[in-house]
């Protein structure tokens, strides 16, 4: 039984992640994982293509290539990076055969395939010597050879190339420490013009990858895939904005990228009146407002001016038409009956005097408005007698009775109509009687008892 293969992180994936976030943009694709042919052996191996109708890298490009890569005019790069691992003869006739493979798959030209071994560790350079490897001049870190079967291979020591910034992205992935932190230094410090065009997931993967590479996180993970490092990247992204000022977060943004993504009323918060119409012209000032906004602030006169007299009530209805009007004025011109017309007796007889009520309408519609103290307040005893004795005493009739069936059912669970036929048409004093009982007799019995006595009193 086979062991199963250990989990391992795929550096070359993130360093394709990498290249994709910065040459993408600049007209380069990188591939990761590219099959070399049909049935292709696994493999760490990154391919880098330009436009095929481009003839040269351009100064966009060069400013992000590493030397040795930046200096060849192949427009299909392949790169296998040797992360963990030290770069030995296997490998490199490996790679070797990797590029024979890719030529004859894709009918390439010898002229537009050029294969690069990254190697994060220095190699011995007895083994480098063994194959003809030797530095090229002016280029530290970039090994090339003579020899037939690894002619085609450029080796890169990244550890070894030079400290300047378009090694520093290679540069990342050096076994040494010291290098690591030297090429995150130019590539985050603000002495890296090339990234000040470039997007802030790149700056994301960047700072994910520094925090990762050099162990300034709390995470131990066994395996480090693309989307943790992007996901390392945010957070740090994060706590760097909770903790800059206002000012310092939009350093170097126009006036365009401030304003970016706000809503229309965020954009005008804090502005003037004034300053949020300067420039426009009188229509587009008013585009958009309803007319009682258009109006407000303009006194009558003003909203009026130049409309004739059927201009100015047009579309109004009658109550509209007499806003503003007193009293008077709206009553102008009308006669007696006209003014009450449409009006119901309560509404004829609001805001009149009880004198002049009583001396111009039918009793019912008196009480109907007023309240019987005030009634009586302005009449002598023996005139209220006379005249509104029967109504008032009614009235008194049905709100006692009204207390003593509701009485009657929350002492005795009896519904209101139990008693209805027989308290019927009692007098007020009888009422009165009955409700003491409701309230001091001890069972319904006791109360019917009590009724029954009173109703033979009252009897004619």
């Amino acid at each position: 039984m086979s062991k199963p293969q250990p989990i391992r992180t795929h550096w070359h994936q993130l360093l394709g992640k990498l290249l994709e976030l910065v040459l993408t943009s600049l007209g380069i694709k990188v591939h990761v994982d590219f099959n070399l042919m049909s049935k292709p052996p696994r493999s760490d191996i990154l391919l880098l293509r330009r436009d095929p109708h481009q003839l040269t890298w351009t100064i966009e490009q060069r400013a992000c290539l590493p030397d040795g890569i930046r200096d060849s005019s192949a427009s299909h790069i392949l790169a296998e990076l040797k992360y963990t691992e030290a770069i030995t003869s296997d490998v490199l006739e490996k790679v070797h055969g990797y590029d024979i493979f890719y030529r004859t798959t894709h009918e390439l030209k010898k002229s537009e395939v050029a294969t690069f071994i990254l190697s994060s560790h220095t190699t011995k350079k007895e083994l480098l010597a063994e194959y003809g490897y030797e530095e090229v001049m002016g280029l530290p870190g970039v090994y090339r050879s003579d020899y037939p079967m690894v002619s085609r291979v450029t080796v890169l020591m990244l550890n070894e190339l030079r400290d300047v910034p378009h090694n520093a992205f290679m540069k990342c992935f050096a076994s040494r420490s010291t290098e690591k932190r030297k090429a995150f230094r130019a590539l985050m410090g603000m002495g890296f013009s090339v990234l000040s065009n470039l997007s802030s997931s790149l700056w994301m993967f960047l700072a994910g990858l520094r925090r990762a590479m050099l162990g300034q996180g709390d995470e131990e993970m066994r395996v480090i895939t693309p989307d943790d490092i992007m996901a390392l990247g945010k957070q740090m992204q994060e706590m760097l904005l909770e903790s800059m000022s206002i000012e310092e977060r939009l350093k170097g943004l126009d006036s365009e990228e401030r304003l970016k993504g706000l809503r229309p009323e965020e954009r005008l918060k804090g502005l003037r009146p004034e300053e949020r119409l300067k420039g426009l012209r009188p229509e587009e000032r008013l585009k958009g407002l309803r007319p009682e906004e258009r109006l407000r602030g303009l006194n009558s006169e003003e909203r009026l001016k130049g409309l004739r007299p059927e201009e100015r009530l047009r579309g109004l209805n009658s109550e509209e038409r007499l806003k503003g009007l007193r009293p008077e004025e709206r009553l102008r011109g009308l006669n007696s009956e006209e003014r009450l017309k449409g009006l119901k007796p309560e509404e004829r007889l609001k805001g009149l005097r009880p004198e002049e009520v009583l001396s111009q309408y039918k009793t019912e519609e008196v009480l109907s408005q007023y309240k019987p103290e005030e009634v009586l307040s302005q009449y002598k005893p023996e005139e209220v007698l006379s005249r509104y004795k029967p109504q008032l005493e009614q009235r008194e009739c049905q709100g006692a009775l009204k207390l003593l069936k509701r009485t009657l059912q929350i002492r005795f669970q009896v519904p209101p109509a139990y008693f209805e036929n027989r308290l019927e048409g009692l007098p007020l004093e009888t009422l009165e009687l009955l409700s003491e009982a409701a309230v001091t007799a001890n069972t319904l019995l006791e109360f019917e008892t009590k009724l029954n006595e009173l109703t033979i009193q009252t009897a004619p």
